[in-house]
């Protein structure tokens, strides 16, 4: 991309970027949340054929919605040349970026989004809503946890770059064990210490 002022189409391509390697990263940690809202749907007679379809819909949405917001900010830090070449940050830039990615992941926010997308039968229960709408406002609703739990793990590509794919599948790998694992919580909190070592090491190659 380049550091001028960008075009019409490159404000397009970067959010179309964005969109498809956040539904490419996130739908694999959502998976389990599907299946269950299935099963809970089948057993509702309220429940349309579509209401998985509509859940997933609102799912996408809300993360439709990180990609413009992080396209968006996504600018000036490359017009400023803190995002360098191959849309990746300066050492400097990188190095805070993962320590305030670990800091974060040592929060209660941290862990209440976590857990919420931790435990699929949980958030069916305190936050089923019935009907066509219900199931959509539901999806919405989980993107919108999965969102507070992995927003700055998604700004991490910058890191690396936001094109590496070897790096885009280690955050995905690593968002799935944290949703998944049995001990994904723990791993939540160890990998912030060492996200925080991490972006001190690397703030000073600046």
């Amino acid at each position: 991309m380049s550091h001028a002022q960008w075009s019409l189409l490159d404000w397009v391509l970067v959010f179309a970027m964005w969109a498809v390697m956040m539904a490419a990263m996130m739908l694999p940690s959502a998976g389990p949340m599907f299946e269950m809202y299935a099963r809970v749907a089948r057993r509702r007679s309220s429940a349309s054929v579509g209401s998985v379809w509509l859940f997933a819909a609102g799912y996408l949405i809300a993360w439709t919605g990180f990609a413009a917001a992080i396209t968006l900010v996504q600018y000036p830090l490359q017009r400023s040349w803190i995002i360098g070449d191959a849309m990746r940050m300066r050492p400097l830039a990188g190095g805070l970026l993962l320590i305030a990615t670990g800091i974060y992941q040592l929060t209660p926010l941290k862990e209440a989004c976590l857990t919420q997308c931790r435990s699929p039968l949980g958030f069916l229960m305190t936050k089923w809503r019935s009907g066509p709408r219900g199931a959509f406002a539901m999806g919405l609703d989980h993107g919108a946890f999965c969102i507070g739990c992995c927003w700055l793990l998604m700004a991490l590509m910058f890191v690396a770059g936001a094109m590496n794919l070897p790096w885009a599948i280690a955050l995905t790998v690593f968002v799935l064990l944290e949703k998944a694992a049995p001990w994904g919580d723990r791993l939540a909190r160890v990998s912030g210490l060492a996200m925080i070592a991490a972006g001190i090491a690397l703030a000073g190659l600046r």
